[in-house]
């Protein structure tokens, strides 16, 4: 998760029993994710992840995948681009990767360039969420694809983790509900938020990254509005200025994310998904585990 998935989460994590992986953004400089990658190769008791933007937005996925590959991660979520350069780095270094698709025809093209798994994002999903719902996807991607399935998008509980393995998925990405967690290194306004909103209070912005994406309904959000004006529509779409005009825009989204996160001001804009339905309370990302593998309380 962008701003909020860190060490600590994903050692919490792997010692839980599952695994974790972070954005390679949410690190300022190389040498911060270098040192992030060689904490949780020293410390991680299980195998953990680094999410990259392999699209052009992304001005150091080269060096950003270079790190990842020299230093050893188990493994590479890519997404917002095609994965083939990643997926050629990766695997001649033993790093598997795992591509984010939100329908057949994508899954088929990166299935095609040798990846090891899907990330199945439905529209249930927070942040770049896809638009089928996990029903839809899962039962298309398993039938039509040969490499595991993994769902990510409105898993919350162990009911709905369970529902999607039972339609055939090898696994489930989680993210929002984590958000809310002792260990997360956002705000207590931020956590409270993903504790006192609803599915119902999740919209969808093109305003962040040009890409839609989902944010909580707070009264800035409703001011600012969720669509692009016109301007910014047409400089989206113009064949000369569309590359820089998506990273002017992913760029300011981000920064406007960044200070939300860490700091209360009235221009909140928070990412989370409908998941959030499923979270009451802050708690240790360990018990957050336990309750959606079945293992906790109000199972």
């Amino acid at each position: 998760m962008f701003l909020v998935s860190n060490t600590a989460m994903v050692i919490g994590a792997c010692k839980a029993g599952i695994t974790g992986a972070i954005p390679a953004l949410n690190y300022r400089t190389i040498d911060e994710l270098e040192a992030a990658i060689k904490q949780l190769k020293s410390d991680c008791p299980g195998p953990f992840g680094i999410n990259l933007i392999v699209n052009k937005s992304n001005f150091r996925f080269k060096e950003q995948l270079d790190a990842c590959c020299r230093l050893g991660v188990d493994y590479i979520i890519t997404s917002l681009g095609s994965p083939k350069e990643t997926i050629e780095k990766a695997h001649a270094a033993g790093v598997k990767v795992f591509c984010d698709v939100t329908n057949l025809e994508y899954a088929q093209k990166v299935e095609a360039l040798g990846c090891d798994a899907l990330i199945a994002v439905n529209k249930e999903a927070g942040g770049h969420a896809g638009k089928l719902s996990y029903n839809e996807l899962i039962p298309l991607l398993k039938k039509n694809c040969s490499i595991p399935v993994i769902s990510a998008g409105g898993v919350g509980d162990h009911k709905t983790l369970q529902e999607i393995l039972d339609l055939g998925a090898d696994g489930a990405s989680v993210g929002s509900i984590f958000i809310a967690t002792e260990e997360a290194p956002v705000s207590v306004q931020y956590k409270q938020a993903i504790v006192d909103y609803k599915a119902d209070d999740i919209v969808m912005t093109t305003k962040l990254s040009g890409t839609p994406c989902t944010v909580i309904n707070t009264p800035y959000v409703k001011e600012i509005g969720t669509k692009q004006n016109l301007l910014e529509t047409v400089l989206n779409k113009n064949k000369r200025l569309k590359k820089w005009f998506k990273a002017l825009t992913f760029i300011r989204g981000m920064k406007s994310l960044r200070n939300s996160a860490f700091s209360a001001t009235y221009k909140t804009v928070w990412c989370a998904g409908p998941s959030i339905e499923y979270v009451h309370e802050i708690l240790p990302v360990s018990q957050v585990v336990r309750k959606l593998v079945g293992n906790g309380k109000n199972e």
